[in-house]
């Protein structure tokens, strides 16, 4: 499996692809002037107590205050009745507790941040902080030990477990082993825990030494949390075609990969990096409705404020047998390929996803293990039930920063993000509305009416009549205006007299 990272810089922008076998499988992006907030440490200020959403916003210094959920805000994990399953996911068996009997205005307190804020919502905060690095996740003040799920192999993880067993770890703090950390020998953890016990240290005394609000502790930028988090055996190269990114690039592979041969290139031809792979071909497709799929089926994604839809048609593909066996290979495919989708877009929250039909139970069990075992591949927490009685599946995907059509994308000033504008004939209806309603019980009047050029034209060659019947009954008279500058659907009326 050849699996390559391209990072490419341009116009205060980094992007970075991932690619197998040459096929985009993940995306990113990141501006330089965009506030990323997502892993940092802030000593905020207790701004006010919601005591009916049982949750506080947080002063943090920034544009936005924080939201911290009351299940959130314990300043100790180990405060409560708690455990951890081996994906680090704490599952609270807590008593009740009310925000207002843990947190006080005017209160200072180190959170960090679990979720950007997206459109016009603060981040989500919480005061139990995870650090990762390569292959471990550190939990201040949890003295618990996990190994994260997606370690099936029970050989592995009581190896793994062995390991543990014979470190001295810290006794104020519990780690988590990433995925990353299969196979991985002792050596490589104890790195991993000596570099993150100091970073621990350094935070502590940041929040020594700095008043309320303030940032404690900044987490990697773009570049190096995909280093940190995606380089792994299988990465066969990493090309960037910013010589000073190259260079950042460079020195953290020689501090956080001390002694791991990289192959790093500096892509310095003239034909644009991701046009050479054609990266950013595959990007364009991710900003549209639908994808085509390969045996001629096709996705209608939508998304909406509350959730994702994504619909599976047919198409152009046929088959070759019966309906069934082509519905059920059209499934299979879309299954794989919407594991993508949501990986490449950064969809989040709750996903509808509407299969064709299949008529044969064990054909809907297939497609379903389909989509389960490519959601594998899937960094942000999924959890999927299995179709539904209505032929639906329906699931959820980790939110922790804005979809990636958000990211480049602002909503319609022209539609106001309805994805759609009144047709030019129900404006020139609303129109003439408009017209009789200024017109109304009053005669010789003149109103000049300011309207789209597309709905002036309408008038004055298909409407002219209706026109001129309104000046003739109220005795009054309109001029109608063509304004490029108006809106579809706005009409601008002036009485002139």
């Amino acid at each position: 499996m050849k699996k390559e990272i391209l990072i490419s810089r341009e116009a205060g922008e980094k992007r970075v692809a991932i690619l197998n076998e040459g096929y985009l499988e993940e995306f990113f992006i990141e501006r330089d002037e965009a506030l990323k907030q997502f892993g940092n440490i802030y000593r905020g200020v207790v701004k006010s107590i919601i005591p009916g959403m049982g949750a506080a916003f947080v002063d943090l210094g920034t544009a936005k205050d924080g939201f911290l959920y009351v299940d959130d805000a314990l300043a100790n994990p180990l405060d409560e009745e708690m455990s951890i399953d081996d994906s680090g996911e704490r599952n609270s068996r807590k008593r009740r507790v009310n925000i207002d009997q843990v947190l006080k205005q005017g209160q200072e307190i180190i959170v960090q941040v679990v979720k950007e804020g997206i459109r016009n919502k603060g981040p989500r905060i919480t005061t139990h902080f995870s650090l990762p690095a390569r292959f471990l996740v550190l939990m201040p003040g949890d003295r618990r030990f996990g190994i994260s799920k997606r370690v099936e192999s029970r050989s592995e993880r009581d190896r793994i477990k062995g390991i543990f067993s014979q470190i001295e770890l810290p006794e104020d703090a519990g780690f988590i082993v990433r995925t990353a950390g299969e196979g991985k020998s002792d050596k490589e953890f104890i790195r991993d825990i000596k570099y993150l016990t100091q970073l621990w240290k350094k935070i502590r005394n940041a929040i020594k030494r700095k008043k309320a609000p303030a940032l404690i502790h900044q987490e990697f930028s773009l570049v190096e949390r995909i280093i940190r988090d995606y380089f792994t055996e299988d990465i066969e190269r990493i090309i960037v075609d910013d010589k000073e990114t190259y260079q950042q690039v460079l020195r953290f592979l020689r501090l956080y990969l001390p002694g791991h041969k990289v192959n790093l290139e500096h892509h310095k031809e003239p034909v644009p990096l991701f046009d050479k792979f054609q990266v950013n071909k595959e990007i364009g497709k991710t900003f549209q409705r639908k994808v085509h799929l390969k045996c001629g089926a096709h996705l209608v994604i939508e998304q909406t404020e509350a959730l994702v839809s994504i619909d599976v048609n047919t198409g152009k593909f046929t088959g070759k047998r019966n309906l069934e066996e082509t519905v059920y290979r059209a499934n299979v495919d879309a299954a794989r390929e919407i594991a993508r989708q949501l990986r490449l877009r950064d969809l989040g929250g709750v996903i509808i996803i509407d299969f064709i039909d299949m008529e044969i139970y064990e054909n809907r069990k297939r497609v379903y293990r389909e989509l389960y075992e490519a959601l594998k591949e899937d960094r942000a927490k999924t959890n999927t039930l299995p179709f539904s009685n209505i032929g639906m599946v329906e699931m959820t995907r980790q939110r922790i920063r804005p979809s990636l059509e958000s990211a480049v994308y602002d909503p319609c000033s022209y539609c106001d993000g309805k994805g759609a504008v009144k047709s030019v004939a129900s404006m020139v209806v609303e129109t003439f509305r408009k017209i009789r309603k200024n017109l109304q019980g009053v005669k010789h009047k003149t109103l000049e009416v300011s309207v789209n050029p597309e709905v002036a034209s309408r008038i004055l060659s298909q409407d002219r009549e209706t026109l001129r019947q309104f000046e003739k009954n109220n005795k009054s008279k309109v001029i109608l205006l063509a304004d490029s500058s108006l809106h579809r659907e706005d009409i601008q009326i002036r009485n002139v007299n």
